[in-house]
Parts: structure tokens; sequence; C-alpha cells
């Protein structure tokens, strides 16, 4: 069962479009080869998948949601590019609709902290890999900030927490993804442990995160802040407050935003 508290509006998107295999998978480079098959799980609008098809010409990649309305994005974004090796459609991680050992590699990003049973994701997920092929995924673990007296940052990051573990999903589980691999019949010594990182400090990086973050925080422009708002978890004028400051944020020379993302790379 997913548990995702967002839905896809502009400034939903505008975060999961930026995200490329340089900037959120780096780890998985060395690992690519041009004629593998994929299979990218909360693929969103397509961005990381469409890179993945880009590095595998020979191969092809194939993004799943668990619902359409992203999709529609994501395959214009293909087409717009001339990405012939790619599709996209609907399917849930907790019973992916593919054959056994279909896959040389099975790829998630942030994805696991949205489900309610991530190890049975993650089961799925080694069931259609290949014999010798790749599980991996990376999740966020921790986030600080400057400046640390931000209270509008210090209420998103406590509302967000909250919604997300209240409504059964597992927030910022970077730590212990690792051991949800073991748990899925990964052995332990086939479970190679990173970590990454985003930083946003320039001007641009904070107009495009910061902007993000008050979008989604805005009542009646997205499906979380209402959440929040009919679920009890805070007021409209709390949200105000969040809304401003991520805007004072973005007007601070000296702002920086860190998000701190544990890896794993899983070989069956």
């Amino acid at each position: 069962m997913t548990t995702y508290t967002t839905n896809h509006t502009a400034p939903v998107l505008a975060t999961h479009n930026w995200r490329t295999l340089t900037n959120s998978a780096s780890y998985l480079l060395p690992h690519l080869h041009p004629s593998m098959q994929i299979l990218d799980i909360g693929c969103g609008p397509g961005s990381i998948t469409i890179d993945f098809a880009r590095r595998v010409p020979t191969g092809h990649v194939t993004g799943l949601e668990p619902v359409p309305e992203p999709l529609t994005f994501a395959r214009d974004l293909a087409a717009s590019q001339s990405i012939p090796n790619i599709t996209f459609q609907v399917g849930d991680i907790h019973a992916l609709p593919f054959e056994d050992n279909t896959f040389d590699l099975v790829h998630v990003h942030q994805v696991l902290q949205h489900i309610s049973d991530p190890v049975r994701a993650l089961t799925e997920m080694r069931r259609v890999v290949k014999p010798g092929g790749i599980v991996a995924a990376r999740e966020s673990s921790a986030m600080s900030w400057y400046p640390e007296g931000n209270g509008g940052i210090r209420k998103w990051v406590e509302l967000t927490g909250r919604v997300g573990r209240e409504k059964g999903g597992n927030p910022h589980p970077g730590e212990k993804i690792h051991v949800w691999a073991v748990e899925a019949g990964f052995e332990r010594e086939m479970v190679k442990r990173s970590a990454g990182a985003w930083c946003f400090s320039s001007d641009e990086e904070r107009r495009y995160w910061g902007g993000s973050m008050a979008g989604r925080a805005k009542v009646g422009g997205s499906k979380w802040a209402d959440l929040v708002v009919e679920g009890g978890y805070a007021t409209r004028e709390e949200l105000e407050g969040v809304v401003k400051g991520w805007e004072e944020w973005v007007d601070c020379e000296d702002g920086w935003f860190g998000v701190l993302h544990g890896e794993i790379v899983c070989w069956k």
C-alpha cells in the first residue's frame, strides 16, 4: 500500500523533474552497461528513467508508477528527447507485474519511505531481478539548514515527518535500508552501503528548492497542505508561516540546505 501524502501538482513535479542520474543516482554509474534491462520504480515524471535509457542504448528501461497521472508527462518528455528504448506503465511495487528474473537492475529513489511495507517491496524487487543482477535504493536520512533559526522550515520538517509516519510511511529511512534488504532475502555480504547528499545554496538552487517546498505548503495548491489542515496537523496560519519561512530562506544569500541519503546496491 502506498502512503504517498502529496500529489503530482506543479511544485512536486518540479522537484522530481530536477532529479538525474548525476545528482540522484551517481552511485550506480559504475554498474551500468549498454544492454541492460532496467526497471525504475516510482519514476514520476521520468527524468532519472530517461537518463538510464540514454546510458543503455541497446537495452531497455521500464518506468513504473502506482498512478497514471505523472506518466503522461514522462511519456511526453521521452518523446520530446527522442528516447526510443523506454516504456512507462502503472503497477504496484508490492506486487510487481513482471515475471521472475526479468531485469538486470531494479531501482528506486525516495520510494521506500512512502510505502507501508518496504521489506515486501524489496522482496518483490529481488524476485524480478536476474541472478547476478542489482537491486538499488536511495532514501533520505537527515536534513540540515542555515539559518538554523528559521522556524518555518523547522515546522515543515516536523510536519512532513509526523504526517508521513501517521499515514503509515517511513520518513527518512536511509540509515536502515540495508537492514530491510537483508530482511528481504539478500545476503548481508552482497549489500553494498554508501551515502550521498544534495546541497542547495546558490541563488538558483535556493529558488528551485525553496520555491518548490513553499508551493507544497500552500493550502489549495497541493494535496499535502490540504491534508495537513483537514487532518488537524496544523492550521492555515501555521502553514502560512511555513511558506514564509521558505520564502525568507530563498532570499537569504547565506541560505543553505542539505539532505543526506543512504544508498544500497544489492546483488542477487
